[in-house]
């Protein structure tokens, strides 16, 4: 066990994790030179088309110092704020972290939030300053950042490319003097956490362990302590680039297990694995349940299709454990799913995992907070969907979620993004300047506000230079009305929102403007209306198609005509009362792109 280090990468979105750990691996010849290519451990299309990492992935490797062997354990994590849940989970499998700081644009508020993750579980921080050969860089001052961040010495900041590969031996030095070796007791019965799991359709589910104490064998009879499940270690091994199966894994390694389990709900990220002969006394503790931010509905284009799409989620959820959802109904959409989400970009990344891996075309619904609401009989609900509100008659008190929102940038970008905020209703807690021209800026604000655009804005008035950081901070009392969206007076649930009666108006126009640009004209007219309660405070209406009623009645006298139209317009009405109008897919997203 001396000789093992295990240990994961932490930084702000595009610090150079991924391209750093392309490095270390190609150093340690962990892949061969014709394998190897960049983002190597981002293995879905997905993360390759964006340049993004969303799922932490480990690997194996070894690197000879000083006529020893040693082998580390290392997992590349995801930078954005909304997959931090796969960071924290990373963390609660390591002794160390690799802090990397960008040396061109310094410490951003990821950074930070990663930093005390890592932190909370007593992890040895090797900082890193990536991108020196940058013209750009800034490597004296990145490193009093730092400093003041962390309390380190100058000397112990490591200095590094990753594109160019300076420093790579430094840092794999580092991690065998600074890092500790994992303790456990390899006497001790088996005591084992799950911190990741993937789905294989040939061989079920494969489940990724860290072992803490004991050891596990091939063949060995093992115990999921939270399901109270057990099974056969059919195949135990470690991760290289390709899974390398061992007859054994030993304290302080980790590995992966597959023993045929075909049901989803059987692994839960976080359970205790032990043996069913010789258990261990307790559970290991520390793993932090997810709080889902945002909720929205997500229902199949055809309705036969919703056992496929519950199965596809329950695979899913085993690849992202940050994703919540339960069943539900909509009028307009018929059975679907209420899923809630780290933020705006999980969504969108699940919806396209969904359509990529399991081939399921579904819509999106618009998305919401969790709110509180006190009703007039004195109870207490909790409602994640507009359908669930009850009347306005028998509400008392709606409670919506604030948070703690840290904004870094430079200092002449300060003002625009105060005047965003307020139009956010958010309220101005703190400003510190953290050097000359970087500041950070400190507000409470409604969650609801954040979900929808709020992260593309604030990049978009900043130049690319701000970055945000937030934390859940609790319920207050707001002004929220239901917004009913009603197509010939019927309310399509699926529309509905819960918003400050302040936008309330503001918001209902521009949707109805965007529904008439939508919808596709009919025989008869649509009257698009957005109502709060019984009260209409927008209305826009999609004109009828004519049909050419005139066309074989030339000549003739006037009365003939107006007779055929006439005749036209009561089947029109009687069109109107029967017809009921189709909305297309674009309708349900144009909600979310609403500028």
């Amino acid at each position: 066990m001396k000789n093992l280090r295990n240990f994961c990468i932490i930084a702000h979105i595009d610090h150079g994790k991924s391209t750093l750990a392309d490095r270390l691996i190609e150093f340690t010849n962990t892949v061969q030179k014709r394998d190897m290519m960049n983002q190597l451990l981002d293995d879905m299309d997905l993360e390759r088309e964006r340049g993004i990492t969303i799922k932490s992935h480990a690997i194996q490797m070894q690197y000879p110092k000083d006529g020893e062997v040693y082998t580390f354990n290392l997992i590349d994590t995801p930078g954005h704020v909304d997959f931090s849940y796969e960071v924290s989970r990373s963390i609660a499998a390591c002794e160390g972290a690799l802090l990397i700081v960008d040396a061109s644009q310094g410490i951003e508020a990821q950074t930070i939030s990663n930093l005390y993750l890592a932190i909370n579980h007593d992890l040895e921080i090797i900082p890193v300053l990536n991108k020196i050969d940058l013209p750009g860089a800034m490597p004296e001052e990145v490193s009093d950042q730092i400093i003041d961040l962390i309390g380190c010495k100058k000397e112990d900041i490591i200095h590094a490319s990753g594109k160019e590969g300076i420093g790579i031996q430094d840092i794999l030095d580092a991690v065998v003097e600074r890092i500790p070796a994992p303790t456990g007791n390899p006497e001790e019965p088996l005591q084992a956490l799950i911190f990741d799991s993937t789905f294989n359709s040939y061989r079920g589910i494969e489940v990724i362990f860290r072992v803490y104490n004991g050891e596990i064998r091939k063949g060995d009879k093992v115990k999921f302590m939270n399901t109270g499940k057990e099974y056969f270690a059919d195949e135990i091994g470690t991760l290289g680039l390709e899974q390398v199966p061992k007859s054994i894994i030993k304290s302080g390694d980790v590995g992966y297990l597959i023993s045929g389990i075909k049901e989803a709900k059987e692994v839960k990220v976080g359970d205790t694995i032990t043996h069913v002969a010789n258990p261990c006394q307790s559970a290991i503790l520390g793993f932090e349940e997810v709080k889902p931010m945002v909720f929205a509905g997500i229902y199949p284009v055809e309705t036969s299709e919703f056992e496929d799409l519950r199965d596809a989620m329950e695979k899913l959820q085993l690849n992202d454990a940050s994703l919540v959802w339960e069943p539900e109904t909509s009028m307009a959409l018929g059975f679907g799913f209420r899923c809630g989400f780290l933020g705006m970009l999980h969504m969108e990344i699940v919806q396209e995992r969904l359509e990529r891996e399991f081939d399921m075309t579904v819509i999106t619904t618009v998305p919401s907070v969790k709110f509180k609401v006190l009703t007039t009989s004195h109870e207490e609900l909790w409602v994640s969907a507009p359908s669930d509100l009850p009347e306005p008659n028998l509400i008392n008190v709606i409670e919506e979620p604030y948070i703690k929102a840290q904004i870094i940038t430079k200092s002449e970008y300060t003002g625009v993004i105060m005047s965003l905020c307020m139009d956010k209703r958010g309220i101005l807690i703190n400003q510190i300047y953290l050097t000359t021209d970087r500041v950070e800026l400190t507000f409470d604000m409604p969650l609801s506000e954040v979900v929808f655009d709020f992260f593309d804005r604030l990049k978009t008035i900043s130049r690319g230079y701000a970055s945000l950081d937030y934390e859940y901070k609790g319920y207050q009392p707001g002004n929220m009305v239901k917004l009913d969206i009603m197509l010939n007076g019927e309310k399509v649930d699926a529309l509905s929102a819960i918003v400050h009666r302040d936008k309330a108006y503001d918001w209902g126009k521009r949707l109805c403007e965007k529904l008439r640009e939508l919808l596709p004209r009919q025989q008869f007219e649509i009257a698009i209306q957005a109502a709060i309660g019984q009260k209409i405070i927008a209305r826009e209406t999609v004109k009828a198609l004519r049909k050419d009623v005139l066309a074989k009645c030339y000549g003739g006298d006037i009365s003939r005509k107006r007779k055929l139209l006439e005749k036209q317009k009561k089947g029109k009405k009687r069109m109107r009362q029967v017809g009921n109008v189709e909305i297309p897919q674009e309708a349900f997203m144009a909600v979310l792109k609403l500028d």
